[in-house]
């Protein structure tokens, strides 16, 4: 009997081992589950590395910045050319100094220009010469022809008075008709004999115009090539041509410059516009009128955009700007600029400042601020049209929301944060 209870006893502490050890298996697995679901803590973030915004509603200017530069406006500009072949003697004038219109920047030589604008001299005076022995001799052969055709005209004249003289003297009957018809032949003859004279003569006057005409021509041909040949013998001092500043110089001294070949350039400074590279991204909206402002960083110039280049160049497209305003000093060619281009104003739209990502006219994660200041949350955002540091919001802020714009990608995984000051 006692066998028995001591079995019984045995298999109570069994069980009840049991049912706690199942107890604590149960409870532990809770337990387990329990912390598997709890959200883990979001991340701390100092407030102050961050860059919040609150969305406004009013009015928003669409914009866009380009980097670019002042460069001269082309018909205000002079590039000077090597006239012919010639070496650098001297440089009188370095880049940078005020030139007039007849300011010589540098002397050149060939011996072989000032040797062609003499013969060419020469040949327009030889020229000249047989134009007055030609004028000379066709005169005095037109003078002879004038001569003959006088005194054909003054026995014409005296033929004629004869013939009247007969007629009257056989209607008396002293002079008969054969001694008429006589006269009458004789003053035929010679009005048919001053006729040809006078188309003789008027022949030759024409042979004479057409003669000196082609004389006159060879004149200009000579006169022409001489002053082309002094035009280039002059060329060889490189004058300025226009009143500004030289603004460079491509040749040294010594250095033989071939036909063509860039001498110097001559700019008008106050003349500049602005050229500026604008993204292609950003550029479709951009159209000649739009108004614009020129930061030279001494000073913002307002201006107007007059040209936009058809052809991308390295992601960007090259826009002109006509300055409108007066330029402040220290604006010269080349100088670094930063543009603003206003495309547009948008009215009543709903508008914050541009995110550090995010493209116009798309979806956008960003965190927006809880009212209490203390934690931000991810959210979805539709953005309309941007500008240079504003976009337009569609759907998913409100007005007077605070949002962060600052690159968040840190936090990609989370969808809140813990603000920290």
């Amino acid at each position: 009997m006692d066998i028995v209870r001591d079995e019984s006893i045995k298999k109570k502490k069994y069980r009840k081992r049991l049912v706690l050890t199942l107890a604590g298996v149960t409870s532990l697995l809770a337990i387990t589950l329990s912390i598997s679901r709890l959200k883990p803590a979001p991340p701390s973030v100092e407030i102050s590395t961050l860059w919040p915004d609150k969305v406004k509603r009013g009015s928003m200017l669409r914009q866009v910045r380009g980097l670019g530069s002042l460069v001269p406006i082309p018909e205000d500009v002079r590039v000077i050319p090597a006239e012919t072949d010639a070496r650098v003697e001297r440089i009188i004038c370095l880049a940078g100094t005020p030139v007039k219109t007849d300011t010589v920047i540098m002397e050149m030589s060939n011996s072989q220009v000032v040797q062609e604008a003499v013969v060419a001299d020469q040949q327009l005076k030889a020229a000249e010469a047989d134009y007055m022995n030609a004028k000379a001799r066709v005169n005095s052969d037109l003078g002879s022809l004038k001569e003959e055709a006088a005194t054909v005209k003054a026995d014409y004249e005296e033929a004629r008075r004869l013939a009247s003289s007969n007629r009257e003297l056989v209607k008396i009957g002293v002079l008969s008709e054969q001694a008429l018809k006589a006269s009458m032949g004789k003053e035929e003859e010679l009005a048919t004999r001053y006729k040809i004279e006078q188309e003789r003569i008027a022949m030759n006057e024409k042979a004479i115009e057409t003669l000196l005409d082609v004389q006159q021509a060879h004149i200009g041909q000579m006169r022409a090539l001489s002053e082309f040949k002094h035009k280039q013998l002059d060329a060889l001092k490189v004058r300025a041509g226009i009143p500004g500043v030289l603004q460079e110089t491509d040749v040294q001294v010594g250095q033989r410059a071939l036909q063509g070949t860039i001498l110097a350039k001559v700019v008008q400074p106050e003349h500049l516009k602005a050229q500026l590279k604008i993204p292609e991204t950003q550029a479709k909206d951009v159209e000649i009128g739009q108004s614009a402002e020129v930061d030279t960083h001494n000073g913002i110039i307002k201006g107007e955009v007059t040209r936009i280049d058809p052809a991308a160049q390295n992601g960007t497209f090259t826009v002109d700007v006509k300055l409108t305003g007066e330029l402040p000093k220290g604006a010269r060619p080349d100088l670094s600029v930063d543009g603003t281009i206003t495309m547009e104003k948008l009215d009543n739209v709903l508008y914050v400042g541009r995110p550090a990502f995010g493209h116009e006219k798309s979806t956008v994660e960003m965190f927006r601020i809880e009212p209490d200041g203390k934690t931000a949350v991810r959210i979805p955002v539709d953005v309309g049209r941007s500008s240079v540091n504003s976009i337009e919001i569609l759907r998913g802020l409100k007005e007077s929301d605070e949002v962060i714009l600052s690159d968040m990608s840190r936090w990609s995984n989370v969808d809140r944060i813990k603000l920290e000051k």
